[in-house]
């Protein structure tokens, strides 16, 4: 029996000391792999049993992290308000009605909700279709004021001050509102003021279904709600950004976050209140700046140790871990790792920009519950982006190729008459 304890205790350690060489020599050839600067690269791996790194290299270096950003958008937002929370819409009237008459305004007031009438997935209810059902059970068939979208709610510039100009054309580099309409871009370009693409389509809409609109200026009064558009769940929301790493979701998750905590509803004042939260949960914060949602800004800095801070307090949350793309299978990691033993059993956000190219989520077994957290962040990338995706390949498939065959034999010395 004392035999068998040894021999266990010396199978335990052999494979600790196997494990903990190869993963070395994994990250080591990573960072000398033709494409990689050594220098702008930071690799992180922990096992989430028992919180020990098993594998790094620069782990305290700052580096822009690109759309592994959004994983930290979402993190936050939902410790905040939880899987099911849902943006509110309003719909209201200002005046009152006379024979069918709204002698006042239509006001619509924005939440920031990103997914209205959004043109890809969660695919909510459509807001123009409720407002006139709405106005058709209240019996109203003209409006004597005008369509107001309300954006006071939210404050600050659309867009962060430190975001590309050149981007800003582009559907990725659209602004994020108080109201969002359409995913404010439109045949892959950006719609600068989403609201009056809202309210030339509601008049068409009304106006096929006789409800005329005068327009005339008659000021503001009293509201009275009519209808309360409601969003999808937030998760579904968080796991659309995610899977298609879209920044004008992620920048709304950033700002909703930052009004959710009492703050003013602006990029800047969300971002910092961002900050502090991670600082409250003892995330690892030396040379960390968050200046937004989506990682479109060249300004945001990350580290290892701070991705890896966040990926291991979210392990335990299964919803979260949802979020993220499954190599070989999924949103942006597709391709990533297919038709490979780690196809299925990796999941992350990559990111990606100019010289940039970054990894960070789980390892899962085979109930898809994270092992594993991985962080991989490469700057200054020189030469072919293939390249150096390939390398962070071949480091992960070195890293975790024997473990199942490793527990196997641990698992084999313990109770050696299941494998008689």
């Amino acid at each position: 029996m004392v035999r068998n304890i040894f021999l266990i205790v010396a199978l335990i350690a052999c494979w600790a000391a196997s494990m903990a060489q190869d993963v070395n020599q994994a990250v080591e050839r990573f960072v000398k792999a033709s494409g990689i600067n050594p220098e702008s690269v930071a690799v992180m791996v922990t096992d989430l049993s028992d919180n020990k790194v098993i594998g790094s290299h620069n782990t305290s270096k700052p580096l822009i992290p690109a759309s592994i950003m959004k994983s930290v958008t979402t993190a936050a937002l939902l410790n905040k308000v939880g899987p099911n929370y849902r943006y509110h819409t309003g719909i209201f009237i200002d005046g009152p009605l006379d024979m069918g008459i709204l002698r006042g305004n239509l006001v619509i007031v924005g939440s920031c909700d990103p997914s209205v009438n959004s043109m890809s997935e969660p695919y909510g209810q459509d807001i123009i279709g409720e407002i006139t059902d709405a106005l058709r059970l209240a019996g109203i068939n003209k409006i004597e004021g005008r369509i107001i979208v309300d954006e006071s709610e939210f404050a600050g510039s659309p867009r962060p001050d430190s975001w590309m100009a050149a981007d800003f054309k582009e559907s990725y580099g659209t602004g994020i509102h108080a109201f969002n309409f359409e995913n404010n871009a439109r045949g892959g370009r950006s719609v600068e003021n989403p609201s009056s693409v809202f309210i030339s389509r509601l008049k068409t809409a009304l106006g096929n279904e006789m409800i005329t609109i005068d327009g005339k200026d008659l000021g503001e009064g009293e509201r009275t709600q009519i209808f309360d558009h409601i969003s999808p769940p937030i998760d579904e929301i968080m796991r659309s950004c995610m899977m298609r790493s879209d920044n004008m979701f992620a920048e709304a998750l950033l700002r909703t976050y930052g009004k959710l905590e009492g703050k003013d509803g602006s990029t800047s004042s969300a971002a910092n209140r961002e900050y502090a939260f991670w600082v409250e949960k003892k995330v690892p914060m030396d040379g960390v700046e968050i200046i937004d949602g989506s990682g479109l800004s060249r300004q945001n800095r990350v580290t290892a140790e701070f991705m890896d801070g966040i990926l291991t307090k979210m392990s335990g949350d299964a919803t979260y871990a949802s979020f993220f793309p499954l190599a070989g299978q999924e949103g942006t990691l597709k391709k990533f790792l297919a038709e490979t033993p780690l196809d299925s059993y990796i999941a992350m956000k990559t990111g990606s920009m100019k010289g940039i190219q970054c990894y960070a989520g789980y390892k899962l077994d085979e109930d898809y519950v994270p092992t594993h957290s991985v962080v991989i962040i490469m700057n200054n990338i020189v030469g072919k982006r293939d390249r150096a995706k390939k390398a962070a390949e071949n480091m992960l498939l070195d890293i975790f190729k024997n473990e199942p065959e490793q527990v196997e034999a641990v698992q084999q010395a313990l109770n050696p008459e299941e494998y008689e």
